[in-house]
């Protein structure tokens, strides 16, 4: 990216896009919320030498798209949730906690655009406030550490941040959601992390990772190597997925991403409806679509390795995608509700064609 002033003193980027080169203010990369271009080394070879790089491309390398997506920053309600900085409460028995904006790489399709990259006050500056809540709600058994991703941060501080959370007996697992397994790798070579993990284990809580594999193209080997070392030490591993337009909307290549993730113990679990974001709505498939996709990886995968389930992170809550019937209207459930007595109800919209959202799906 090379930057020069105009005659007004405002800074213009010359970026090169996946389309075209073009030369945009910072003010137009900022009302367009175009996250700056950032990746690892190590991802970027990856992806060349994977043979899916006209794919894989799509999700770190900018491009004209962003400019033309229309959307939301914050389509799940996050800002609703937040019951003290840095912490979210939305479902009973889950607390989210962001403990950092930045990441190894910065994906496109981000849903916290808001955040990444930025300077953030969303981000929790007082982990004894944040444990201070959770002691005092029992209900809350799990606590996923997320942000940005908590990987990029120093052993050291990961453990400053689980100080405060091991003492708290209804606590029963500590989730790490990262992509830093994708983008960096090395990262889990560091000899201190598995003391880190026997911590959470002697405090009588699971330690889990929540790993990113978007693409059976970001599983390198050395990927591979650090999940089957850190599983022998006792870390359970789960994996979600974003059905991403371009990148992944392929039975064939999601059945293979999550044939490989049982393979090496990871166990999928989530394939996302992407949101309808700011700046990366274009990589938003339709229901319709979606549905067929499910169905294509099912029909592909033995019975053990489907343990994935097709999820919509709604505002009113985590929404199981489940078919579209014959009768035009398309059949959902709650996986996950503020509401208890909502979750696992099954109800139905009708079909609209360009639907990719709930709320593109009529009321009746």
């Amino acid at each position: 990216m090379e930057t020069t002033a105009n005659s007004l003193d405002c800074r213009a980027h010359v970026l090169k896009f996946i389309e075209e080169t073009r030369v945009v203010s910072e003010n137009e990369l900022q009302v367009n919320n175009v996250t700056p271009y950032h990746v690892t080394k190590s991802y970027r070879e990856q992806i060349i030498k994977s043979g899916y790089y006209d794919q894989l491309k799509y999700i770190v390398e900018p491009s004209v798209q962003e400019f033309e997506s229309p959307g939301t920053l914050d389509t799940s309600g996050e800002h609703d949730n937040t019951v003290v900085p840095g912490l979210q409460h939305k479902y009973a028995q889950t607390g989210l906690l962001l403990v950092t904006e930045r990441c190894g790489s910065y994906c496109r399709y981000c849903f916290r655009k808001r955040i990444v990259g930025k300077a953030s006050d969303e981000i929790a500056p007082d982990f004894g406030r944040v444990a201070q809540y959770i002691a005092c709600h029992p209900e809350m058994t799990n606590v996923l550490l997320s942000g940005g991703d908590p990987f990029v941060l120093s052993t050291s501080n990961l453990n400053r941040i689980v100080d405060h959370l091991l003492p708290i007996k209804h606590l029963k697992s500590i989730r790490f959601g990262t992509k830093m397994l994708a983008y960096a790798p090395k990262r889990f070579d560091d000899s201190a992390l598995p003391a880190l993990f026997q911590r959470i284990h002697k405090a009588g809580k699971s330690p889990i990772i929540v790993a990113h594999f978007d693409h059976v193209g970001e599983i390198s080997s050395g990927a591979e190597r650090k999940v089957r070392a850190l599983r022998a030490q006792g870390v359970q591993f789960l994996n979600q997925s974003v059905l991403l337009a371009k990148v992944n909307d392929d039975p064939e290549i999601l059945a293979a991403t999550f044939a490989k993730c049982h393979e090496i113990g990871v166990r999928p679990y989530y394939l996302f409806q992407a949101r309808p974001v700011k700046g990366a709505s274009h990589f938003q498939v339709p229901l319709r679509r979606g549905l067929e996709i499910v169905r294509g990886i099912n029909q592909r995968l033995s019975g053990i390795e489907k343990t994935f389930k097709y999820i919509m992170s709604h505002y009113t809550g985590k929404i199981e995608i489940l078919d579209l019937g014959q009768d035009g209207r398309v059949y959902m459930r709650y996986h996950q509700n503020k509401v208890t007595e909502k979750i696992g109800k099954i109800f139905s919209r009708p079909h609209v064609p360009t639907a990719c959202w709930l709320d593109d799906l009529p009321e009746q």
